[in-house]
């Protein structure tokens, strides 16, 4: 589905009469409208327009064949018409001029395209989870981003803190990635104060959350008016309401509390709960996960990006019972302080028996390419490759889906260059593999 092709391929404002639009549809009720009007009208006027109309056609007919007079007067009104109602919407809408015509149809057709497309749950936080939102999104309008609210570090955990609200970053990034306008939205809410007495360290994003949250309520309330204001595609949900902080039982036996302590342990993890134990799930996220066609794990953070979603018990359960195809996007490299030496199969291990649900993925995506200039500054750094060890993924009776997941471009902080996935190439053989498995269960 190449969407940027699309105005090679219509000429100017014939692109109106697309299949898909759902325009022609209106046109025939307005023109029904419009002949019923005029029959009044011949009515209230004893007809006489009418027979004095036809007196004409009559005379024209001994001149020329019926069929020609017909059609000619067929296609004339339907010009006019058309030009008429065309330029009526344009005034309304207030477009001036012709590049902004076709730019109102062009997102009017891949509006109404994606909002046709497959409806897709992704569940995680971090940058895995905004990084392939941005590929889903030009793919289908149906999006439900169940974002975990564990974060107690940065700028979130000082507003978490000091004003009690849901821990913003992972929202923000989300909301930022399935924005319109992605880049513009990005830049102003990942923009952060420097050197500003009491906002230093805080990004605009997270502060403009936590406003909207004092203002509407809630952080639902507030993602939802944000969500109107930026014109986002598809929606983000927080999994859960309440004040949830991770904690991890190290296999030492000493407990770590909060996520950002986790990591910097330098100890194994051997579990991870949540306090409270029970939190409770969002209800729009729960219905959301029944409702989809695919559900999506990951990318992220193992134990603190993708688990804490999964530790909220309803939503496992959710998860295990939709009828979705369900598949996990394994990390490229692993994770120091969290998933050292893991292959992909203790990755799916680990999921498993935090769930406690064994139906939660049907398939696993892993990476087959990774170039050898990166792994250097990641072996640095105390990270590898993860072993793709398919027998073990086999015996757990998942699928494996093998692609190259890798962006084109590496990403440099300034220090070093970083392996990042694709949000292109994620999204598109995330759809094209639930194509394939809806065409065989067909």
């Amino acid at each position: 589905m190449n969407l940027n092709k699309f105005t090679l391929k219509i000429p100017k404002d014939a692109g109106w009469l697309l299949p898909g639009l759902e325009i022609k549809r209106w046109f025939i009720l307005i023109i029904t409208g419009a002949i019923i009007a005029a029959i009044g009208v011949c009515i209230i006027t004893n007809l006489k327009p009418v027979y004095m109309l036809i007196k004409m056609i009559l005379k024209l007919t001994r001149m020329l064949p019926p069929e020609i007079i017909g059609w000619f007067l067929i296609a004339i009104g339907a010009i006019f018409f058309f030009i008429g109602w065309l330029h009526t919407n344009y005034s309304i809408l207030d477009v001036n001029n012709d590049r902004n015509r076709h730019a109102l149809l062009e997102d009017l057709y891949k509006r109404r395209k994606l909002n046709r497309g497959p409806k897709i749950v992704a569940i995680g936080g971090g940058t895995g989870l905004s990084t392939m939102l941005k590929g889903i999104k030009k793919i289908t309008n149906n999006i439900t981003a169940i974002v975990t609210v564990g974060d107690d570090g940065g700028s979130s955990g000082k507003l978490r803190e000091e004003l009690g609200v849901l821990p913003p970053g992972d929202i923000r990034s989300c909301i930022a990635a399935l924005a319109d306008d992605e880049d513009l939205v990005a830049k102003l809410f990942q923009y952060r104060f420097k050197d500003c007495a009491g906002l230093s360290g805080h990004s605009f994003g997270n502060l403009f959350l936590t406003a909207m949250c004092a203002i509407t309520g809630n952080m639902v309330n507030a993602v939802q008016e944000s969500s109107k204001v930026l014109s986002i595609r598809g929606r983000v949900l927080p999994s859960t309401l309440d004040d949830m902080r991770l904690v991890a039982e190290m296999e030492d036996g000493s407990i770590i509390k909060g996520e950002s302590n986790i990591p910097e342990s330098g100890k194994k993890i051997k579990r991870l709960f949540t306090e409270p134990l029970r939190c409770k799930p969002l209800q729009d996220a729960i219905t959301a996960i029944y409702d989809a066609d695919i559900i999506i794990l990951g990318p992220g953070s193992l134990y603190t990006s993708v688990i804490p979603n999964l530790l909220i018990s309803d939503i496992s359960k959710a998860v295990s019972e939709a009828k979705a195809k369900k598949i996990y996007v394994c990390n490229i490299m692993t994770q120091p302080g969290e998933t050292d030496g893991f292959s992909v199969s203790d990755h799916l291990k680990t999921l498993l028996s935090h769930a406690k649900y064994n139906k939660i993925m049907d398939a696993v995506l892993v990476n087959t390419q990774l170039p050898i200039e990166l792994i250097a500054p990641y072996k640095n750094a105390g990270s590898e490759p993860v072993l793709v060890d398919e027998e073990e993924i086999k015996k757990l009776g998942i699928e494996i889906v093998q692609k190259n997941l890798i962006a084109d471009k590496s990403f440099d902080d300034g220090h070093s260059s970083f392996v990042r996935h694709s949000p292109s190439r994620l999204a598109r053989i995330i759809y094209y593999w639930y194509r394939k498995k809806e065409k065989d269960k067909n």
